[in-house]
């Protein structure tokens, strides 16, 4: 990886020499990123090779020229240009006092930075770009809902940054089936009690699928993805039989797969990164949170279970099973608004989710039916 230096005012430096990080995802800078010399944003990805804009007010000796176009872009995040970082940071000392701050990430959906008080992790600064900037309101609903379930939310400022409390314990990437059940069980409760609440989900974006919308998005793949456009062309007939199996839209997390969820050793559960959440179909989580469970189904039919006492007379199972190719759709199309709001040197992030996610949904059309 490269990093191209600039001032806090955006005159470039030049480059770094080229060096190698064991870290094998872009948006993980803390083998690098600190205080001194924050990394702003993604320049370039070539095969291996990764460039990254980095700002400094230390003299660098041994950098080499570089030419690199950093004009202004509106879909730029504060913190990917020059002085956001210290921006947040100070913000961020203004509620918690002289903390020391870690950078660990940074991208187009969110920075992160670690706050240490003596030596002591006391609280994440969390920075979103707007189309993120619904997430504290989600934190407070769903603290409303279910105390503790989310990490306390300590405060929200301007330019989408927040500050949450430190929680202990380890994100649980690679779940089995008993913790997902426990985390499907956590969540049920809220969003029983979400869907009767249309006030309080105000703030939150509407996620529930529009067809013109999906068709726009898939039609460039028509070609490419064998079945794509019969699977569109049958969509609004199966939106219909999704709803007739009667279950409400409500709050929906939207990412809620394991990593995204804390456990301590007393066994409590946090869920975090709620950016992506939305109202919209409650098996769309159940669905994200046990598709890569080697044997999803008894999770998925204690969902189903829970939700036939909740709203007597769904059919819960048979909507989870119409909602796999909707749910990858979805997915689709967000990822298609990502690359519309973000800047042309970050599409990498996310230039083969839609194919994928396309190619996805034809996939579980055929197999689950």
């Amino acid at each position: 990886m490269t990093l191209v230096l600039v001032t806090g005012d955006g005159k470039v430096l030049g480059a770094m020499p080229p060096f190698e990080v064991d870290t094998p995802w872009w948006q993980e800078v803390g083998e690098f990123g600190d205080e001194r010399r924050p990394v702003l944003r993604l320049l370039s990805v070539d095969g291996r090779e990764v460039t990254y804009l980095a700002e400094t007010a230390v003299p660098v000796a041994g950098l080499r020229p570089v030419d690199v176009d950093l004009g202004p872009d509106p879909r730029r995040a504060p913190y990917a240009e020059p002085g956001g970082p210290a921006a947040s940071l100070a913000w961020a000392r203004s509620v918690l006092g002289p903390v020391t701050a870690k950078q660990m990430r940074t991208w187009n959906l969110s920075s992160i930075w670690r706050l240490d008080d003596g030596g002591r992790t006391v609280a994440w600064l969390k920075q979103v770009p707007s189309f993120f900037g619904h997430e504290p309101a989600a934190l407070r609903l769903v603290d409303s809902l279910a105390p503790g379930l989310v990490p306390p939310l300590l405060a929200a400022g301007a330019d989408g940054r927040m500050l949450l409390a430190h929680v202990e314990g380890d994100d649980r990437y690679g779940g089995d089936a008993e913790l997902c059940e426990r985390i499907a069980e956590a969540f049920h409760p809220v969003q029983v009690a979400a869907a009767g609440r249309a006030a309080d989900l105000a703030a939150i974006p509407d996620g529930r699928i529009d067809v013109e919308r999906v068709r726009r998005v898939a039609a460039p793949h028509f070609d490419t993805v064998d079945g794509l456009a019969e699977l569109i062309d049958d969509l609004p007939g199966r939106l219909k039989a999704v709803d007739e199996c009667g279950l409400p839209d409500t709050l929906v997390h939207g990412d809620l797969h394991p990593g995204n969820v804390r456990t301590d050793d007393a066994g409590r559960l946090t869920t975090m990164d709620w950016g992506d959440c939305v109202i919209g179909h409650p098996a769309i989580d159940i669905l994200r949170l046990t598709e890569r469970l080697d044997a999803p189904e008894p999770v998925i039919e204690r969902w189903a279970y829970r939700w036939e006492k909740a709203q007597p007379g769904s059919r819960p199972l048979r909507s989870a099973q119409l909602m796999r190719p909707i749910a990858a759709l979805r997915f689709a199309v967000v990822y298609a608004g990502f690359l519309d709001a973000i800047e042309p040197t970050e599409w990498p992030y996310h230039r083969d989710d839609v194919p994928a996610c396309l190619s996805d949904a034809v996939a579980a059309s055929i197999v689950k039916g």
